[in-house]
């Protein structure tokens, strides 16, 4: 294999771990999608019963009807709850057990619904930070590309 093509190789192996995750993840994914135009915060809680709490920069904390609602915000309800939200075009039911997640894809706001059987795969309640991990994930693999392809000459005779 020639310098150029191991190079190349290890170079696409290296730029996949520092791309951003926003870019794998899938726009047909949103229960309800709208326009973004522009405006803070984006949208509220209508109505909320039982069991029902949101998340957004300062942690968890009871919802309330009227709530706030931004990007990243997520509201997650009990067993024994329910709630309705109101962002741009979309007026969604969260029923029991389901969590919605807001999000940005490109210019547009993504509302996600998630039932329970969903919410326990894919729920990230501690809000770790992933980039680092995803960074040196890259950096590895692309070294063990490099390691892997490298050419050192061993067990050649030396010309003189």
């Amino acid at each position: 294999m020639n310098l150029v093509l191991k190079s190349a190789l290890a170079g696409v192996v290296v730029l996949a771990g520092f791309a951003p995750v926003s870019s794998f993840a899938q726009d047909g994914s949103c229960t309800c999608a709208t326009a973004y135009n522009g405006v803070n915060p984006i949208g509220s809680i209508g109505s909320v019963n039982g069991d029902v709490m949101i998340s957004q920069a300062a942690g968890y904390g009871p919802a309330q009807a009227g709530g706030a609602l931004d990007f990243g915000s997520r509201v997650v309800v009990g067993g024994k709850g329910s709630a309705s939200v109101n962002v741009g075009s979309c007026n969604l039911s969260v029923p029991a057990n389901s969590t919605l997640d807001i999000s940005r894809v490109e210019n547009k706001i993504c509302l996600n619904v998630l039932g329970s059987e969903k919410t326990a795969q894919t729920d990230n309640s501690n809000n770790e930070n992933k980039t680092p991990l995803i960074i040196f994930g890259g950096m590895a693999a692309g070294a063990l590309v490099l390691g892997l392809t490298q050419d050192d000459d061993h067990g050649r005779p030396v010309s003189d």
